[in-house]
């Protein structure tokens, strides 16, 4: 279905979701039950659900006893290892009350950039979805490089829902929607809604978020959505404690309309 509405949301055939480090680990690892929550909340409804998830770096880190995200790679690449593993164990003991399986889908930017690699990750969450499997996507940052890396998971997931066709994305930070500047500042309006193709003048974004374990913010939030909007897909934009109420179609949030894409028209 096309989705150009957030009443629309709820009865979306194909959902992804992207939540970000700093909303599921630390201090707010008790978060995931309330995610989790509203994810199975619409899989029930029979919506196609995939979860973009941050927090592998993050979640490790205590198990390195580091108490700030590292700046070298090898580091970064050791507490993702550590952490990819407890986090989706933290999703499946969630998803274990509602009786639905997730599955690891791992991805590197170069993995999306091969058409080889791109189709069988395309295929694989087709089939997943298929089986009524909720997938778990993250960056493979065991593997991967300065160099070549998404840079920020708002980017995977909108190629994400790229890829597979997703009707909405919706995607969770720790401010309720955008704003014409940051929120703190005097002046700072909530932004409702952008249309298709609007350049946003004189709206001013930060370019990192709030916490120290997350790589993004308003900026690319912006950047993510643009590119899943031009795609055909549409976006929201709100805070992860209004998932629920994103995921039934209620409104919060900021809404990006989706570009109309012809029929037959190649997807980025």
């Amino acid at each position: 279905m096309s989705v150009t509405e957030r009443e629309q949301i709820r009865t979306a055939a194909r959902i992804v979701v992207k939540v970000g480090s700093s909303s599921i680990s630390g201090e707010n690892a008790g978060a995931i039950a309330s995610l989790v929550d509203a994810l199975a909340e619409a899989h029930g409804r029979g919506s196609e659900v995939v979860l973009v998830s941050s927090g592998a770096i993050a979640t490790g880190m205590p198990y390195l006893n580091l108490d700030e995200r590292p700046t070298d790679l090898a580091t970064q690449q050791a507490a993702a290892s550590v952490g990819q593993n407890l986090l989706i164990f933290r999703y499946q003991d969630s998803l274990d009350r509602y009786d639905i399986v997730a599955g690891q889908v791992l991805l590197t930017a170069g993995d999306l950039e091969n058409p080889s690699h791109r189709g069988n990750a395309q295929r694989a969450m087709e089939r997943l979805l298929e089986l009524r499997i909720l997938p778990i996507v993250n960056e493979n940052d065991t593997v991967a490089t300065h160099e070549i890396r998404f840079g920020d998971n708002d980017r995977l997931a909108s190629l994400v829902a790229t890829l597979i066709k997703a009707d909405v994305l919706v995607l969770l930070s720790d401010v309720d929607a955008l704003y014409t500047k940051p929120p703190h500042l005097p002046g700072a309006e909530r932004i409702e809604r952008i249309a298709a193709g609007d350049p946003l003048p004189g709206v001013e974004f930060g370019s990192t978020g709030a916490s120290g374990v997350g790589t993004g913010g308003a900026s690319t939030k912006v950047s993510a959505a643009r590119i899943a909007a031009d795609a055909g897909t549409a976006v929201l934009v709100t805070a992860t404690t209004l998932v629920a109420e994103a995921l039934r179609g209620e409104h919060v949030g900021t809404w990006f309309d989706p570009a109309v894409v012809p029929s037959g028209h190649p997807l980025p």
